[in-house]
């Protein structure tokens, strides 16, 4: 199934960010649509139904109740249907033990939250138009980590 736009969703539990990130995407010059969940079990919900429409990238936070990011990773990558994902852990954490693990578990990215919305816009953009196919076939630690 091809689409004209980019199929973005975002899982966290804190509504300002949720709400920020849907702010920018509105300001951003791309076709999307965006999805946001409150946390990891409401994801895993809408993923593992068989019509839900899969996002081409899934920003996910590492720290939320009920199922964490780490805990929604491992599931995904377990699932032959949702592995294809493209993940971006979206984190307020620059823990390096927190880096480690998500790139052995097999996220695509990791971003640190941007602390004001002209750099949310900026790195939601170029998160949004990486080549997966590309970035994902040489996946190392060095492009793991975005900084701005």
């Amino acid at each position: 199934m091809t689409t004209d736009f980019i199929n973005i969703c975002l899982a966290d539990d804190d509504e300002d960010d949720r709400l920020f990130f849907k702010d920018a995407f509105d300001e951003l010059k791309i076709n999307t649509k965006v999805s946001t969940f409150n946390d990891g079990v409401e994801l895993m919900d809408f993923l593992n139904h068989e019509d839900s429409v899969l996002p081409h990238v899934l920003f996910l936070d590492l720290n939320m109740p009920k199922k964490n990011g780490v805990e929604c990773l491992l599931e995904i990558k377990k699932n032959e249907r949702l592995n294809n994902i493209a993940i971006a852990i979206y984190s307020t954490s620059s823990s390096e033990e927190h880096i480690e693990e998500t790139f052995i578990n097999g996220a695509n990215i990791y971003i640190k939250k941007p602390s004001d919305f002209e750099n949310l816009k900026k790195i939601l953009s170029e998160v949004v138009t990486i080549n997966w196919q590309y970035h994902t076939s040489g996946l190392n630690k060095d492009n793991f980590l975005m900084r701005l």
